[in-house]
């Protein structure tokens, strides 16, 4: 059957005829120029030769003749042996398994064309025949041309990098053909007549597009990189599903007109409902939406990351550790940085109350981030449901599980602040890392959250690692700490009483008043400071501090104040009591460690500050210097660790020594510093009112007191 609008019959003939050439010319150029390496050369001079043969048939005997159908016929089975040996170089056995049985469908429907030919040449002249036939010959056509276009599709969606060159001019020829088929028979087929302006322009446009064909096979041809966008391929998508949907209304409704009577009419009815129904309640839904975007990027689309080389990257940037190199924080951070090409980021790592501090940073000097950058409860969530954090969708006030609430207001803040992935060990976090926003700015999407999630699982088991190992060298050195002192505990007994047995002597010996008066005095001190000295050797590691009273945290600093004013200024900025509950003696041990490190840390004649406060249940005594400061990777790894010091030939035991005393008085040691700007140290006790209240609520009969605990 043939209708509706048509060239004049010269200008279709010489639109056929100019398909021929074009076509013909395409076969000698293939077989002349082309790669001779090229899996698909041979099939696709065939389809070439084969559509200059239709052509010529169409434009001389008409396109429904019966020698150009074979012909067609013939051009569209090479271009099927085209694409399945562009899947076969392509070396993917696997995929060829499930395709065989497509090539082999594609095959013998196209095959049904002689059939149906001769079918029509034995019934000629019944009622109907035509239209039957036509009907048949459309249907063929168009699940050769929508198989055809499914091939396509996973063939170049799954190729290997190496065959996008291969793919890019035969796949662009290869879908402009079958799609041209598609849509003329598609409109033949629901108008019950061929287009006849489509038909005659059938073969020029076949022409065009094996002169892409020869195009491709040239090794000097055109290299444009063919890389449809998302947007573009989604959008093709959702006209090919509404065309399918289409389709599949016409085939029930013509389905449904063949029972008739008043079923057929209330199943149109109720097919037309039901179809309404479901467009309005997927369509609006962005949940939907969302969900059946990310089923057809997982299945659609090759993966944005090389997953191999991001592995090997990722090994490499962990692995390159070294003498002054970047500490394993630093590399960690980076390691995640470049799989999401991010120019900065950040690591928090959660302290002894579960609160998120700063811990190393990458390239990303200039945000500010606070002493502590995230509370107990932001790190919990991001625990509990190993959550990957997008900030733009938190400034935008999307809330996944509640983290709306809890994310921190500096990083809300801050612009170039992108993602936070979570380290999750063993149910547990070790840390957070924070990504800076990458230069090409995109979104995250699900392979983002999938490839960080792993990739922060991995690195939160290379930070538990080596935090174990710290533990175990530290109980390693120790115990030979410890082996040491009691050789040096010996030694200076010994000492001790030596020279109380000389002071003894002299006493009786001396002929000179005067110096034995002065050796005396001598030797006293010294007996004295070295009993003092074996005081606290004896006390120290023991984690234990008795005897505690009521200490007046001012007088103390006073005390601490003068002690040090002859060699550098040391300053009392407030002198108001506060009265907590502690052992004086380790306090002001734990107190002159922390000033002369602060006096270490200062240049001469730059004071340093001590403040007394209170907040009503707790006593807080600070030491603050203006010296060179702490980096934050020292104050998290180093400052708290034994054998660990920033001071030239430091032994790294005054800083956390003064931790474990204040800890063992049930008090507690927090530190902030800034590289250039100085150090403030806080040492925070109970008030003694404080500790007699609980006391009396906890025990009010016996008056016992609760038992003390070190800080969280």
């Amino acid at each position: 059957m043939t209708g509706g609008v048509m060239l004049a019959p010269i200008a279709a003939c010489v639109a056929w005829l100019g398909g021929a050439v074009l076509s013909a010319g395409a076969m000698l150029w293939i077989w002349r120029n082309g790669e001779r390496v090229r899996p698909d050369r041979l099939a696709l001079m065939a389809a070439a030769g084969c559509s200059a043969v239709w052509c010529a048939f169409a434009a001389g005997l008409g396109a429904d003749s019966g020698a150009a159908i074979l012909a067609a016929m013939g051009r569209n089975l090479a271009l099927v042996a085209a694409i399945f040996c562009l899947f076969s170089a392509d070396g993917r056995t696997s995929s060829l398994k499930p395709i065989r049985p497509v090539i082999i469908a594609l095959v013998l429907v196209q095959l049904l064309q002689p059939v149906v030919l001769l079918f029509q040449l034995r019934a000629t002249g019944l009622p109907g025949i035509a239209d039957a036939v036509f009907e048949v010959r459309a249907v063929i056509d168009t699940l050769v041309s929508i198989g055809a276009l499914m091939l396509l599709h996973n063939l170049y969606a799954g190729a290997a990098s190496g065959m996008r060159p291969v793919l890019r001019w035969t796949g662009i020829a290869l879908a402009g053909i079958f799609a041209y088929d598609l849509n003329l028979t598609t409109v033949a087929y629901l108008s019950g007549e061929s287009p006849r302006v489509l038909t005659d322009l059938r073969g020029l446009f076949a022409g065009f597009m094996t002169g892409l064909f020869a195009l491709g096979m040239n090794a000097a041809g055109p290299r444009v990189q063919f890389s449809p966008s998302r947007a573009v391929t989604f959008r093709t998508l959702s006209l090919l599903l509404i065309g399918g949907y289409l389709a599949l209304m016409v085939l029930v409704t013509k389905s449904l007109a063949l029972i008739g009577g008043d079923i057929a009419r209330a199943s149109q009815i109720m097919f037309v409902v039901l179809a309404v129904v479901g467009a309005g309640v997927a369509l609006p839904s962005a949940k939907v939406r969302g969900r059946l975007r990310v089923i057809a990027i997982k299945h659609l689309f090759q993966h944005r990351y090389d997953y191999r080389e991001e592995w090997l990257r990722f090994t490499r940037t962990i692995g390159q550790g070294g003498t002054g190199g970047a500490s394993l924080q630093e590399r960690a951070v980076k390691a995640l940085a470049d799989i999401t090409e991010s120019p900065a980021g950040l690591l928090l790592m959660p302290n002894e109350e579960a609160q998120l501090e700063l811990t190393a940073r990458w390239n990303w000097p200039t945000i500010a981030v606070p002493a502590v950058a995230a509370d107990f409860g932001f790190s919990g969530l991001l625990e509990r449901h190993n959550l990957v954090l997008a900030f733009d969708e938190a400034r935008r006030g999307i809330n996944h599980h509640g983290e709306q609430a809890e994310v921190p207001a500096w990083l809300i803040e801050a612009e170039d602040a992108w993602a936070l992935v979570p380290l999750i060990h063993f149910d547990r976090m070790v840390g957070a890392i924070v990504l800076a926003r990458p230069r090409t700015a995109r979104q995250l999407d699900w392979e983002d959250f999938d490839l960080l999630r792993v990739a922060g699982q991995q690195l939160a088991s290379y930070l538990a690692e080596q935090a174990g190992q710290q533990a175990l060298m530290d109980a390693s050195r120790f115990d030979e700490f410890n082996r040491r002192m009691a050789f040096v505990m010996h030694d200076i007994k010994n000492l001790v009483s030596q020279l109380s047995l000389l002071a003894a002597n002299a006493e009786k010996h001396a002929d000179n008043p005067a110096f034995r008066a002065d050796m005396l005095v001598t030797l006293r001190n010294s007996a004295d400071k070295l009993g003092a000295l074996l005081a606290r050797l004896g006390r120290y590691g023991s984690g234990q501090v008795t005897d505690l009273a009521a200490i007046d945290l001012t007088a103390l600093a006073r005390a601490v104040t003068e002690r040090f004013q002859p060699v550098h200024p040391v300053s009392l900025t407030r002198d108001a009591p506060v009265i907590v509950q502690g052992n004086r003696e380790a306090l002001e041990q734990a107190l002159i460690h922390l000033v002369q490190n602060a006096i270490d840390a200062s240049e001469p004649g730059y004071p340093v500050l001590i403040d007394v406060a209170s907040d009503g249940l707790n006593g807080t005594i600070e030491v603050v210097d203006t010296g060179c400061g702490m980096s934050p990777e020292f104050v998290r790894t180093g400052l708290f660790k034994p054998f660990v010091s920033s001071k030239q030939g430091g032994f790294g035991i005054g800083a956390f020594e003064a931790r474990e005393l204040v800890r063992a008085m049930g008090g507690r040691v927090a530190v902030e510093s800034r590289e250039g700007l100085g150090t403030r140290f806080a040492l925070t006790l109970p008030l003694t009112e404080a500790v007699r209240l609980l006391a009396e609520h906890v025990h009010p009969q016996s008056g016992l007191q609760p038992a003390r605990k070190g800080a969280a």
